[in-house]
């Protein structure tokens, strides 16, 4: 975003709450994708995504998955990257048509796409079984729509070894981060249920499976950067002191606290 200045904090149970329009978006998504690109473009490979197929990346935020994927679809295929706030997109050197869009209230792009693909996006969106609904509307006969979310409640520990105050701190911490997502709407168990949820919408050849980081550098800036962006509702919604805030950044800091994600799900289906 290119402005850095952070808004102030919605009240509870209002707007998105990790807000794009915060300078710790940026780092938000630069963890993520060291975190997840891998897992992403495994999956995507082994669809068989290739040179002149068009795809969709729904809720986009930062470049480097429509990039990946308009290396593998090459000049004679198509990249659209659609989110609600593009500002950190960046410019993709016009190989990928970037959309302001609004995947559970606008039409999807046109043409038919041979893969649509979102990654923590419909965890997020209160009408998730509408904007599924178009995410499959945009499918060609045989595309395949690969959905990736979180489930924080199969794992919700930021430090499954609770081996100590810091630990105990930091689980405390993220049970207030919970709190906050699910009083926004975010359904905290809803990446289990992607592969019936495929399935119901009669997509063919469902698979998923999950992916969960125990310990790694980009988890503490992840972890860092979330509890920056949201440590003003933390605070007024009595969830965490400032002081207990910046003892926990300390021990982010300090590099000896093993922290972890939430699982990612990843679920793919084939439209007949």
């Amino acid at each position: 975003m290119v402005n850095h200045d952070a808004p102030a904090p919605a009240p509870s149970g209002q707007g998105y709450l990790l807000d794009n329009r915060q300078s710790e978006a940026g780092v938000r998504f630069g963890a993520l994708g060291e975190l997840f690109d891998p897992v992403t473009f495994r999956h995507v490979d082994r669809l068989g995504i290739t040179t002149g197929m068009r795809c969709w990346e729904v809720g986009a935020g930062s470049p480097s998955v429509p990039l990946g994927l308009a290396e593998r679809v090459g000049p004679t295929g198509a990249v659209v990257a659609t989110d609600i706030d593009v500002s950190w997109t960046g410019d993709l050197g016009g190989v990928v048509e970037v959309v302001r869009h609004d995947v559970a209230a606008d039409p999807p792009p046109p043409g038919g796409f041979d893969l649509v693909h979102a990654r923590l996006v419909l965890v997020h969106v209160t009408d998730r079984a509408e904007a599924l609904r178009r995410m499959i509307q945009a499918l060609r006969p045989g595309g395949r729509l690969l959905l990736e979310d979180a489930d924080p409640g199969l794992q919700p520990l930021l430090c499954p070894d609770e081996s100590g105050p810091e630990q105990r701190l930091a689980n405390r911490l993220r049970a207030g981060f919970r709190s906050l997502m699910a009083a926004r709407g975010a359904d905290l168990a809803y990446g289990r249920t992607l592969p019936r949820l495929l399935r119901e919408a009669g997509l063919a050849g469902v698979e998923a499976d999950a992916y969960f980081p125990i310990t790694s550098p980009a988890c503490a800036v992840l972890e860092a950067a979330t509890v920056r962006q949201i440590r003003g509702l933390l605070v007024s919604e009595g969830l965490a002191t400032d002081a207990e805030i910046d003892r926990h950044l300390a021990n982010v800091a300090s590099g000896d606290l093993d922290l972890a994600t939430a699982p990612l799900v990843s679920a793919w289906g084939r439209r007949p």
